[in-house]
Parts: C-alpha cells; structure tokens; sequence
C-alpha cells in the first residue's frame, strides 16, 4: 500500500507540474477555461472583461459581432468566449501579442484594447463559426471569408446597394479593392508570413474569397459546400 500511496503521489506531482507549465505556455487557453483566473470577470453570459472595467461596450461590441456572423450563416453553431481586455497589461497576461483579437482553439476570441470593435470581433468569430461547421478551407479562404463575413471596408468595396446588407447574395457585386493571379497562402504558418510581409495580403485573400462566392452562389453555395 506505501509503494502505491508514492506511486499516486509522484503521479500527482506529475498532473500538477504538468498544469503549471501548460499554464505558463499556453496562458490564452488556460484563460479561456478560467477567465476569473486571469482577472476576467463575467459582463454577460459569455462575455468576459477586465476586472474593474465598464463592460457595456464589450457586451455590445459581442452583441453586433454576433448578430453579423449570425447574418451570414443563417444561424449559428458556435458559442465561443469572448475575452475582452481594455489594456495592455490585461492582453498580454492572457497570452495576447501585437494583434488586435485572436480565436482560441476554436472556443474562445480574445479582443485587444484595439480590437474592442464589432468588425474584429466578427472576423475572429467568423473563423470559430467555419471550423464548428466543419470546414476544412485553405488559410487564405478562412481569412478572406472572415473579411466578408464582418464587412472589412479596410479589405473590401461597399456590398451591391441592391442587397446593402451584404449578406444574402454575398456576391452580388465584385467588391474587390487589390487583385493577384499569384498563390496565395494554404497554411496558417504561410499566412503569418505573408501577413507580416505583405499589408495587402488580406485584401487580396478577400477579393478571391469573393470572387470564389460570386461564381458559387454565394453565401448559400459555401453552405452547400459545407454541408458536403
């Protein structure tokens, strides 16, 4: 019985070294599975701001995200955190960098105080959303998708005034702003690359995204596509 009380003691030791280190590299992941952890505190179901901020414009900013993601698909599937940091200490002690907001895992979007923005917030959404529905894109499409689906003017021309929401047809018009023939990255290390590189990368992952929705049928063709 001694020999197996160490044995579960070594083992726990193990789980818990295990945990602090796993804590310690991955701190996004980790205050995704415990935001109060990380000083998080909740604002709305699901919604998650700095302790000792006004969490009215995160709750809204998640709120407009939501619903535009939501216009595009028809519905939704995913249900990710939103963590939401009104300074800089607050991101980088949840494992953010220089972006403006970032999805986890697939389970949470993490906002910068850059990216306290329905545009940001829906782009990183739109990334959770396509994986839950279980598609399996090409980076650049993924990126450019997500700049369609939260209305990116930065990336893309104003929709059809036919159709100003810009989502039913999602096509309806070309609305690109920077063209390329060239290849355009498959791999999320790729793209990272290119996106450092290049500050047009994104405008042209979203005209060929859209080019792909017009000659598709647009938002009800890339459902189609993924419902196959």
């Amino acid at each position: 019985m001694k020999i197996w009380a160490r044995v579960l003691a070594g083992v726990g030791v193990l789980v818990a070294a295990g945990v602090v280190v796993a804590v310690q590299a991955y701190p996004s992941v980790a205050a995704t599975a415990c935001p109060g952890c990380y000083d998080l505190a909740e604002a709305a179901p699901g919604v998650y701001v700095e302790e000792g901020q006004d969490g009215a414009r995160a709750v809204e900013v998640a709120r407009v995200a939501r619903e535009r993601v939501r216009g595009f698909y028809g519905s939704l599937v995913s249900s990710p955190r939103l963590l939401v940091c009104v300074t800089d200490a607050c991101y980088r002690r949840i494992g953010g960098g220089g972006e403006r907001g970032i999805a986890v895992m697939n389970q949470a979007v993490m906002l910068s105080p850059r990216g306290i923005d329905p545009v940001i917030a829906s782009h990183e959404m739109s990334h959770v959303e396509l994986h839950a529905r279980g598609g399996k894109v090409p980076q650049w499409f993924d990126e450019g998708l997500a700049v369609v689906v939260s209305d990116d003017r930065r990336y893309l021309a104003a929709p059809d005034p036919a159709d100003p929401s810009g989502l039913t047809a999602q096509g309806s018009r070309d609305r690109c702003l920077v063209r390329t023939a060239g290849p355009l990255p498959d791999r999320l290390d790729g793209w990272l690359r290119a996106a450092s590189a290049d500050r047009q990368v994104y405008a042209k992952a979203a005209c060929r995204t859209n080019q792909w929705l017009v000659a598709n049928g647009g938002r009800d063709g890339l459902l189609r596509s993924l419902g196959r």
